[in-house]
């Protein structure tokens, strides 16, 4: 294990904000886990010191697999990065629950089974981080959001519970909130008249921010000394309101 730059793993790398932390830490010089179902996207970043691994963030007995493999070839994991998730928006009333509990699966226990696979780990060599990507949606509700708030809620929760559980192990939790992004996310939501209306949203406020903005932010607070704990970031579009 390099202790200046040591393995990173991400989840979610295929797009977005994982691609974006993905190629922020790779300029870092860190070594790299990228996970996501998709194994093309990852694969044409084409980034060095790289494994690339086509998981499903709610198979935990894949995601310890492959997390062996790297640590077998990187040395241990110093950072992880939860950012694999999924938002489908819709009013509860009318919403299908296979929503709610693909949401469920991939954006808490893809959480905790990513956490799972690393802290026993950092816990014995005294020294780690996790940083889990949420959303202003986990610090305040929004309309036809109620399931994947209540996904970012859990998110925050968890994160600052076992961040508490762990402080004196010198293992850093970190949440980062990010607003409104130009990534993906929405894409993932079925119902048409609320992907448009999010649209408005987006054009009133002049743009959202990009994925490299939170690349920024996650390279930040990693980057700070062990014992500083950046313990949470919030950062919108400075037009966002809610």
């Amino acid at each position: 294990m390099n202790p200046t730059h040591p393995l990173v793993v991400i989840t979610g790398a295929s797009s977005g904000i994982g691609a974006a932390i993905a190629k922020s830490f790779s300029a870092a010089g860190h070594p790299l886990l990228l996970l996501a179902r998709r194994v093309e996207p990852m694969q044409a970043l084409a980034l060095p010191n790289s494994m690339v691994v086509g998981v499903d963030v709610t198979d935990a007995a894949a995601i310890n697999a492959a997390i062996s493999q790297a640590e077998a070839k990187f040395g241990p994991v110093g950072c992880l990065i939860n950012n694999a998730g999924v938002m489908l928006l819709g009013q509860i009333d009318t919403q299908d629950p296979s929503e709610w509990s693909r949401m469920l699966n991939i954006n808490v226990m893809g959480v905790l089974n990513g956490i799972h696979a690393v802290l026993a780990g950092m816990r014995a060599r005294k020294t780690g981080t996790i940083i889990n990507i949420s959303s202003v949606a986990g610090r305040k509700t929004f309309p036809n959001h109620a399931a994947y708030c209540a996904t970012k809620f859990a998110v925050h929760a968890l994160t600052e519970n076992i961040r508490e559980e762990v402080a004196m192990d010198d293992v850093r939790l970190i949440t980062i909130a990010p607003g409104a992004v130009e990534t993906e996310l929405l894409s993932h939501t079925t119902r048409d008249d609320i992907k448009a209306n999010y649209h408005e949203w987006k054009k009133h406020m002049g743009g959202v921010i990009a994925p490299e903005n939170v690349a920024a932010a996650a390279l930040f607070a990693w980057q700070q000394p062990q014992n500083v704990c950046v313990r949470e970031i919030v950062l919108a579009p400075t037009r966002q309101q809610p």
